[in-house]
């Protein structure tokens, strides 16, 4: 996201907009107007169109108001994202997901991915450096709770964490390139590769590549496409479980 990073959220006022410290107030906007308004229609904005499409002009003129109302409430595009983000993060549910450790991060996992697919601007406005919203808050203690009593210290619980959201934004980042791909081109992947078929067929010489033919193929009967991003998320998901239970048991055959 090198066009929001330019310019980075003031924290202050980021986190007055989050923690709601100060409800501003504009008399030219009506009571009608107000934060969790704006950040609402800026959100289904950026669910239609994108983040790109996202500025303080366009939110006005959705919500019917004039651009410097809504910097009344919000100081700029970059606070305004943040706490789109962590409005997000608080649509996320928090359920008591009986089971093991294992079932309870794959329920995590599950919850994660489907909040990308909600909101796939995400993938982008997301950083290292979050600013430290409630919602935050919230989802960060509710998934550590979730995996807090494996065995582990504390900070390989937080290593765990960040280890399978690590997968799942790698995942859904793939499968909204897909997406996008689609959209963008107007053909499905099965399609753009058999459209292509005949001239891979003129430049690759039959058994060239044995190797990448046979896997390639397979692949592709099982997926209809080169890539299947259902299957990548559910394969790399147990992997990513698999290496963390050999963590567990050696601990556990440790303690």
């Amino acid at each position: 996201m090198a066009s929001e990073r330019k310019a980075t959220a003031d924290p202050a006022r980021s986190l007055a907009l989050l923690w709601r410290t100060r409800e501003p107030t504009s008399r030219s906007a009506g009571p009608a107007l107000s934060v969790d308004r704006i950040v609402r229609v800026a959100m289904d904005i950026a669910d239609a169109e994108g983040l790109d499409a996202l500025t303080m002009r366009r939110v006005g003129e959705a919500l019917g108001v004039g651009t410097m109302s809504v910097y009344t409430y919000v100081p700029g595009k970059a606070e305004l994202v943040a706490v789109m983000i962590d409005t997000a993060y608080g649509e996320m549910p928090r359920p008591v997901v009986e089971g093991d450790w294992r079932t309870r991060l794959e329920r995590i996992a599950r919850d994660n991915l489907a909040l990308y697919q909600r909101h796939p601007w995400m993938l982008r406005a997301e950083t290292t450096r979050p600013v430290l919203g409630p919602h935050l808050m919230a989802k960060y203690d509710y998934e550590l709770g979730a995996i807090v009593d494996i065995g582990l210290t504390d900070v390989e619980v937080d290593a765990v964490l960040t280890l399978v959201l690590g997968h799942v934004k790698s995942a859904a980042r793939a499968a909204s390139e897909v997406v996008d791909l689609e959209r963008e081109t107007g053909m499905t992947d099965g399609q753009w590769w058999q459209s292509h078929a005949p001239w891979l067929e003129t430049f690759l010489k039959p058994g060239a590549y044995p190797t990448a033919s046979r896997v390639g193929t397979a692949a592709g009967q099982q997926h209809g496409a080169a890539y299947g991003p259902e299957y990548a998320f559910e394969f790399g998901l147990q992997r990513v479980l698999d290496g963390i239970s050999v963590v567990v048991a050696e601990r556990a055959a440790n303690r």
